[in-house]
């Protein structure tokens, strides 16, 4: 099994990235897809997973006012429990530390309660109290 994740510099690496997040996010969850596809597409850091060279997880991460925000973590079905997550994670934290324009700032994400054990390996915390967005119980996390 090859695992490998890529900041996505390709039309054709995005388009597979953007199907991911329709399979996860708006198929499965059933998230509404005018919320899934916003107007911060083009401002984020987008990187695409791909288990044995085939399309297996997608995540972006993007400068807000309160820091840099990391943002839809999506892995497909069928490739969960093989790290695709947290070599998704790794990466994008290690692009945001060679990002002049990210160093010193806050990192944090929004996680599903079903990806917050994921996330607390990584040194995140939880900040707050539980909320729902699109329809799914979240934890503001930020990194320690």
């Amino acid at each position: 099994m090859s695992l490998q994740v890529e900041k996505i510099t390709r039309d054709d690496q995005l388009k597979s990235a953007f199907w991911i997040r329709e399979q996860v996010f708006v198929l499965e969850q059933k998230v509404d897809p005018k919320s899934e596809y916003d107007e911060f597409e083009s401002q984020s850091v987008h990187f695409l997973a791909c288990l044995d060279d085939k399309p297996a997880g997608a995540a972006r991460w993007r400068l807000t006012p309160k820091g840099v925000k990391l943002e839809r973590f999506a892995v497909l079905e069928e490739a969960r429990g093989k790290g695709v997550g947290q070599a998704l994670v790794v990466e994008v934290l290690k692009d945001i530390k060679s990002n002049a324009k990210a160093n010193g700032k806050v990192i944090y994400l929004h996680s599903q309660l079903s990806a917050v054990p994921l996330y607390l390996k990584f040194g995140f915390e939880k900040v707050g109290d539980i909320f729902e967005e699109c329809n799914i119980m979240h934890y503001k996390m930020q990194l320690a």
